[in-house]
């Protein structure tokens, strides 16, 4: 696939050394280079890494943007992708659930999820790959799941238990659960029995979740656990192996895992919004208190560069350390040693955004042209005279 021509972005403010310096970013072949080569002048602009997402569920809504209305999948990983990039994200886990609820989020569907990314891959601009939400209670799915990942090389795996969630809504409010039902595309009483069947295994849990942890550590597979209500939680979590906490639901449960040197992440929306959609801790209040250590996109592509200036505005963060919590943090946690800085040898995997308006205006990835918008298209198609010399 097609990279940038030679070229030597100057004139922009850079995020090189955890600071923004007025500098120069060299490109060649997909790389970060020091090399002096053909310019283009980005004056007006920021130059930041490219965001590396470790949860985006978004992709759900452009594979069916109503439950009875699914697309093809290949065509919701498209709208994904451009989704994505226009946002900022260069390397994108899609949180695919592995899930006792059926439809989209069945083991069946998961499976066509992974063999439609594996032929999407080889055209895609964005690095995009898999993460699966695993339901606790479908023990009986072991040897599929390990298998699945096998196949398709599935890296991040999380642990989920929505079970709890589901049973107290089938006693307390049984017109959420219909809806909840009616999404997945089940009769509500169909969508009872299967939680009263995933009940049934509540004994073989503690010993799958084991074996599963044991492949996972033979696999390479990083893996965590999601929507840690207390302590206790993260903990029994925490020594199964599942290191990091995604989405932790109380003060609580964040702090045990910081004490316990484990890596928080948690919703960029939470953030713009200005606490959890779901009554649960604010992500404000977290970052505040040094307890959370990565943002992710969770269901709105939008809010990961927009949380990291609500942070810098709130003078929580510089800008550039809430950059780091989109780029060079996850990167870290997932053993990315080539993207999330701006150093040299490593993937072209940046996003250039209008200082003024403070809109993405580009985003490369991997050293090609993954969106170009604005003002700065204007200036990359108006015929910059570098640009046709670089080309050439």
């Amino acid at each position: 696939m097609a990279t940038l021509p030679p070229l030597r972005f100057t004139g922009a403010h850079i995020l090189r050394d955890g600071a923004l310096r007025r500098d120069a970013l060299s490109v060649d072949n997909g790389r970060i280079t020091e090399a002096a080569l053909p310019e283009v002048d980005l004056t007006g602009y920021l130059v930041l890494p490219g965001i590396v997402d470790l949860h985006g569920d978004a992709f759900e809504r452009h594979i069916a943007p109503r439950p009875s209305a699914p697309f093809p999948i290949e065509s919701g990983l498209r709208t994904t992708e451009r989704d994505a990039a226009a946002h900022g994200a260069t390397t994108a886990w899609l949180a695919q659930s592995w899930s006792w609820e059926g439809g989209l989020r069945s083991p069946d569907f998961a499976e066509a999820l992974m063999a439609e990314l594996d032929a999407f891959r080889p055209g895609a601009l964005l690095d995009m790959r898999l993460q699966i939400r695993l339901e606790t209670h479908l023990p009986e799915t072991r040897d599929r799941l390990i298998g699945a990942v096998t196949r398709h090389g599935i890296d991040y795996v999380i642990f989920n238990n929505h079970l709890p969630e589901a049973l107290l809504m089938a006693s307390h409010a049984p017109h959420k659960l219909a809806a909840w039902a009616e999404r997945e595309g089940k009769p509500v009483d169909a969508f009872a029995d299967k939680l009263e069947r995933a009940r049934a295994r509540a004994g073989e849990v503690p010993r799958h979740l084991l074996k599963l942890a044991e492949a996972f550590d033979r696999l390479g597979i990083t893996y965590g656990s999601h929507d840690d209500p207390d302590g206790d939680t993260r903990e029994r979590f925490r020594m199964l192996g599942a290191r990091i906490a995604e989405f932790p639901t109380t003060f609580n449960a964040a702090a045990a895992a910081k004490a316990m040197k484990d890596p928080v992440i948690m919703g960029a929306p939470n953030v713009v919004r200005g606490g959890s959609q779901s009554g649960n801790v604010a992500a404000m209040s977290l970052i505040a208190r040094g307890h959370c250590d990565v943002l992710v996109s969770d269901y709105h592509y939008p809010s990961l560069a927009e949380a990291a200036w609500v942070l810098a505005d709130a003078g929580l963060r510089s800008l550039p350390d809430a950059w780091a919590m989109i780029s060079a943090t996850p990167a870290r946690i997932m053993r990315l040693a080539d993207r999330g800085r701006l150093d040299r040898g490593m993937r072209a995997d940046f996003v250039v955004i209008h200082e003024e308006t403070r809109r993405i205006e580009a985003t490369i990835s991997a050293g090609r042209i993954a969106h170009l918008s604005g003002a700065l298209a204007h200036r990359f198609l108006s015929g910059n005279r570098n640009l046709r010399l670089a080309a050439e």
